[in-house]
């Protein structure tokens, strides 16, 4: 039983085994001292037999102390066949050199496939140095050959210094001319227009308002729109609330952080209120009730407006 169950795990390992090939092929077997040879290390493998993690061989600065790594490509995956795209090759491309002559044996490269470990096989690298002809005798190093040297030939090896110092001139001389024709430039003065303070526009359009005498006219809606709508506006700016847009109800909650006191709270939620029902509901107030809704809006204006402090 025991050897039956060891030949099925043989099978199995042998199958997962065939499932992976690995290879490690240098372009060539043989360098001059100095040349680089590229080894091209890959895995073809099929991606359809389950669920496989692959490690690519760890590459350090060099194989041995006479071989070094020059560099070393991304890993690169390809599909060989494009009809069967389940069968795949992943690669990586490794440049090596040497500066001492010799054999050397490049070890085999590791793979860690699902925790077990596959090797390439190990080849060996031929380094050889330059052919030396001894036949021939050793000379010294030829002297330098003297030339006769002329203006000439200055200006060919200094050319630049020549252009820069025109360039340099002609600069100077546009600049000179700009300076010279140059018109002096004439002072805008800017007009600084004073900014009028809310209230005194909010107080100026009631006074106007009162010399219309609009609801003695029997104007009376068109009279309270105009109160509410210069109230709003107001408020709006003093306070940076969109109370045109806002109805009375919204205006009053906005301002309950101000420091507004009840009594004028209480004055302009009527105002407010009056020239609603007037405009919407068609309130006839009374005589009294329109001279009220204009004294509470001058009131309200005057006991919220923003007052400045003398600059000392």
């Amino acid at each position: 039983m025991k050897k039956i169950i060891y030949i099925l795990l043989l099978l199995a390992f042998q199958a997962n085994a065939q499932q992976f090939k690995v290879e490690a092929k240098a372009d060539t077997s043989a360098i001059l001292i100095g040349e680089q040879v590229k080894v091209n290390i890959k895995i073809d493998y099929r991606r359809d037999l389950g669920s496989i993690s692959i490690a690519f061989p760890t590459i350090y600065d060099t194989i041995n102390e006479f071989v070094e790594i020059v560099n070393k490509s991304k890993i690169d995956t390809i599909v060989p066949d494009k009809s069967d795209p389940y069968q795949v090759i992943q690669q990586q491309t490794i440049t090596l050199t040497s500066f001492d002559s010799g054999y050397y044996v490049i070890p085999p490269f590791k793979f860690i496939i699902n925790d077990d470990t596959v090797e390439t096989e190990a080849f060996l690298l031929e380094v050889n140095t330059l052919e030396v002809d001894t036949a021939q005798g050793i000379f010294d190093i030829k002297q330098p050959i003297s030339e006769p040297f002329s203006f000439i030939d200055w200006l060919k090896e200094n050319w630049w210094w020549m252009a820069a110092i025109l360039v340099l001139a002609i600069a100077i001389v546009v600049l000179i001319r700009y300076l010279k024709n140059r018109k002096p430039k004439e002072v805008i003065l800017e007009e600084i227009i004073p900014v009028i303070p809310c209230h005194v526009i909010a107080l100026e359009k009631l006074e106007k308002l009162s010399q219309e005498k609009l609801w003695q006219n029997g104007k009376v809606k068109l009279y309270h729109s105009y109160i509410s709508e210069i109230l709003r506006e107001y408020i709006e700016n003093r306070y940076q609330i969109n109370a045109l847009e806002e109805t009375t109800a919204e205006i009053i909650h906005g301002l309950r952080l101000q420091q507004i006191t009840a009594e004028m709270t209480n004055k302009l939620t009527q105002t407010l209120t009056l020239a609603d029902l007037v405009k919407f509901a068609k309130e006839q107030p009374l005589p009294q009730e329109n001279e009220q809704s204009l004294t509470f809006a001058i009131a309200f204006i005057n006991a919220t407006k923003m007052v400045e402090e003398p600059i000392k």
